[in-house]
């Protein structure tokens, strides 16, 4: 009668050491590098979303004016350095202002109308726009500036 002592001998020993090293499949998602990805797209978004808003560089005057409360999105009317005419971003010549601005206003924006001019524009062709949108019929035009900066 004898014993056999030692690894287990034949494939009784064997067989426990292999399922002891034999993991099952993970089946888990590692979200940290999703999260990572979209802290850096959130920031990124932050920082360029102000830059996207006004497509006219434009140099505004600064002003003590308070701020207007806006419920609906403006018809903006640029006069940049130059003295060149823009309805929202699209380059047009002075006596097409009030047509386009007629067409706009029936497509359903309100008629609220905002002038943009630069601070190194001509006086007279800012005021030349301003009177033909008045002589239209246009009621509602305001002059867009920046906050005067404290010194």
């Amino acid at each position: 009668m004898g014993m056999s002592v030692g690894t287990g001998g034949g494939r009784g020993g064997r067989g426990h050491r292999r399922r002891g090293r034999h993991h099952g499949l993970i089946s888990e998602i590692n979200v940290t590098p999703f999260v990572d990805v979209m802290l850096v797209l959130l920031i990124i978004f932050m920082v360029a979303a102000p830059l996207l808003t006004v497509g006219v560089p434009i140099d505004l005057p600064e002003t003590q004016a308070k701020a207007l409360n806006t419920e609906t999105q403006p018809i903006t009317i640029s006069v940049n350095q130059a003295g060149e005419v823009h309805l929202q971003e699209t380059p047009i010549p002075i006596n097409e202002v009030v047509p386009k601005l007629q067409a706009i206003a029936k497509t359903g924006y309100e008629e609220r109308i905002f002038i943009r001019g630069d601070k190194l524009a001509d006086y007279g062709t800012v005021m030349k726009v301003m009177a033909e949108i008045s002589a239209a019929g246009f009621k509602n035009i305001g002059l867009i500036s920046l906050p005067e900066q404290g010194t």
